[in-house]
């Protein structure tokens, strides 16, 4: 059974993620160990909030939520309140949650963790990296305490989503994310490439706004929000769940297909700035740097439908 450490930006897709993950907690099928939360969607303790609230609503409770960092290693804070609105939920003006985030920061939370658990957590990464980059800097022997790390993030053969190259978790902090890749831990990468074919439809939404239960009318209700940011991109009605997708691998790791390659995160570009690179030549460079499980298609279905009775379930 897993046991998952979540570090997070919760706004719309996270929260759905949440939905998804107490759906396995509710079933047996993994333990939510902690959560941590991080600038990104909406500022770290915003996010904790909508964290606890989300956990409340699904009926899981004792779930420690730790507040995490309130800006990058090296730029400007930026949040995403355009796709996620100014309280990450869609302005859907949700109730205060009955508990409060913990007094422990989020890196020093992982750190802590890791050690008492060694070997037997899986972190789950669906925000800016900052929080697992200023972790690798309080305990250098971090990556030998974690069984994995999965990290949605990046964009290789797709367009970025914040610039023309670099999507947005790993633009939010490409400092970050490049401690983050360059540390010997094994990582598992979900970019754009394959989390935007994913992208839920009529039907689908359809489906869950006649279900009658509070997690469905909560997901349709925050939802709404993100399709009208998706309609420009897109061109019809939808929405990509990006964050999801990275977190039922967990459980479900062969719903993918993947390539492995280094990967690099460009630092310096007037351009590229936040671009996530990997060598994708037939005959690669020699690279002493840990490959990286890089996640390049899903099945498509199995995914939207395992994530739709995931939150009928609860």
């Amino acid at each position: 059974m897993p046991k998952i450490l979540f570090d997070c930006d919760t706004g719309i897709d996270d929260a759905m993620t949440l939905l998804y993950l107490a759906s396995l907690v509710r079933a047996g099928e993994a333990e939510l160990v902690a959560v941590g939360t991080v600038h990104g969607n909406i500022d770290p303790r915003s996010g904790a909030l909508n964290t606890l609230r989300v956990l409340e609503l699904a009926g899981v409770d004792g779930v420690p939520v730790a507040i995490g960092a309130p800006r990058p290693m090296a730029q400007d804070v930026h949040y995403a309140l355009d796709f996620h609105g100014s309280d990450g939920l869609g302005d859907t003006g949700q109730p205060a949650p009955r508990g409060e985030p913990t007094a422990e920061a989020a890196p020093a939370q992982i750190v802590r963790l890791a050690r008492e658990q060694p070997g037997e957590l899986t972190l789950l990464a669906t925000g800016p990296l900052t929080n697992l980059g200023a972790a690798l800097l309080l305990d250098p022997e971090l990556p030998s305490l974690l069984r994995e790390v999965v990290i949605m993030g990046g964009a290789f053969d797709h367009p970025g989503n914040i610039t023309t190259h670099a999507e947005a978790n790993i633009w939010h902090d490409p400092e970050a994310a490049e401690l983050v890749f360059a540390a010997d831990w094994p990582v598992v990468l979900v970019p754009l490439d394959a989390t935007h074919p994913t992208a839920v439809e009529a039907p689908w939404l359809d489906r869950l706004a006649a279900h009658d239960s509070a997690p469905a009318r909560f997901a349709s209700q925050i939802l709404e929000f993100y399709i009208d940011s998706y309609a420009p991109i897109l061109k019809r009605r939808g929405c990509v769940i990006h964050d999801a997708l990275a977190a039922m691998l967990i459980a479900e790791p062969d719903l993918g297909t993947y390539v492995e390659r280094p990967v690099r995160v460009e630092l310096r570009g007037e351009l590229t700035r936040g671009a996530t690179i990997w060598d994708a030549r037939t005959a690669p460079a020699r690279d002493e740097r840990r490959p990286v499980k890089v996640m390049v298609g899903s099945d498509v279905e199995r995914f939207q439908e395992r994530l739709l009775t995931s939150v009928f379930a609860l």
